[in-house]
């Protein structure tokens, strides 16, 4: 049974809803003349950031591989009444791809629990259409992290290094916050990631 299975039901505490909350209101100052386009939320868990996100897309499909997380998001979808999402469990780190094109792709605070970035980076880069977007937010790299299970962090110039080698252009990235023991308990940083296909 996946990790987050086992914590889906019990996710959502206040610490993770102001982190999304913080990531969100970053989110959408980069969205802009999004409201025809179709988003997908890799590593959505319970649709924290997502789904506040809605109102920017045509659609967004949320995709976890965790299937308790996506149930959660289910649940969510049917209580706020969303009727532009979906869902789906999916590792596209490990797995073969669906056939589906997307115009974003967002992925929140989910680089650091995989293990293999650079296949991810590729994945991404094959369900994006073209001049399609991907954004990632995640921790920078901290030295005071260590966790056989979790990257401690990324520099910017890996992440660049990664994405270019993929083929994605346009690439910036940027720290746009730090906080109290938002990492591990430790006090961290966040960048944001753009990158154009």
């Amino acid at each position: 049974m996946n990790l987050f299975d086992n914590i889906a039901k019990k996710y959502d505490i206040d610490s993770r809803i102001e982190l999304a909350n913080t990531i969100t209101k970053e989110l959408r100052k980069e969205l802009k003349n999004t409201s025809d386009k179709q988003a997908l939320d890799y590593g959505c868990g319970t649709g924290l950031v997502g789904l506040q996100l809605t109102d920017k897309f045509r659609s967004i499909l949320f995709v976890d591989s965790s299937e308790e997380m996506i149930n959660v998001v289910n649940q969510k979808i049917e209580k706020i009444k969303v009727n532009n999402g979906s869902t789906m469990v999916g590792d596209f780190s490990t797995e073969d791809l669906p056939d589906v094109k997307v115009d974003f792709i967002i992925v929140s605070l989910v680089l650091l629990h995989v293990q293999k970035t650079s296949i991810l980076f590729e994945s991404l880069y094959k369900l994006l259409n073209l001049e399609g977007e991907l954004i990632i937010v995640d921790f920078d790299k901290n030295e005071k992290i260590n966790h056989e299970k979790v990257h401690n962090g990324f520099t910017h110039q890996e992440l660049y290094n990664q994405a270019e080698r993929v083929g994605f252009k346009d690439i910036s990235v940027r720290t746009f916050y730090r906080g109290k023991e938002i990492f591990m308990n430790q006090d961290a940083s966040m960048f944001i990631f753009n990158a154009k296909k």
